[in-house]
């Protein structure tokens, strides 16, 4: 049974790895592509562009973070809190973010199986 939780915790934490790794990486190539997804009262507190690299920065250290297998408990909290904060800075693109809902439950669940 041990073998098959940390096989599932390796699995949880490459799958959101990618995830924060590809939308980090996106966001700098394709910045217009990611600029609208930003929540609208940022936008009088920091330059769209300069939020989104900080952002990218960000989800790139939380990626590399999940890899790492350091502090897993906690790598999965902050992933889950980030995703749940991305759907409700968003809830009016719910019909696009929904998915993150997935994202979310999975960090969750690396957070309950961490060691």
């Amino acid at each position: 049974m041990a073998a098959k939780i940390k096989l599932a915790n390796l699995i949880l934490r490459l799958g959101l790895a990618a995830v924060f790794l590809y939308a980090a990486v996106s966001s700098l190539v394709s910045p217009n592509d990611w600029v609208g997804y930003l929540p609208a009262f940022t936008a009088n507190i920091v330059p769209a562009g300069v939020l989104l690299k900080i952002f990218s920065a960000y989800e790139l250290l939380l990626a590399l973070w999940l890899v790492s297998g350091k502090y897993t408990r906690y790598a999965g909290a902050l992933s889950a809190l980030t995703l749940l904060g991305i759907i409700l800075s968003d809830i009016k693109l719910l019909a696009i973010t929904f998915r993150d809902l997935a994202v979310a439950a999975a960090a969750a669940a690396l957070t309950v199986l961490a060691d």
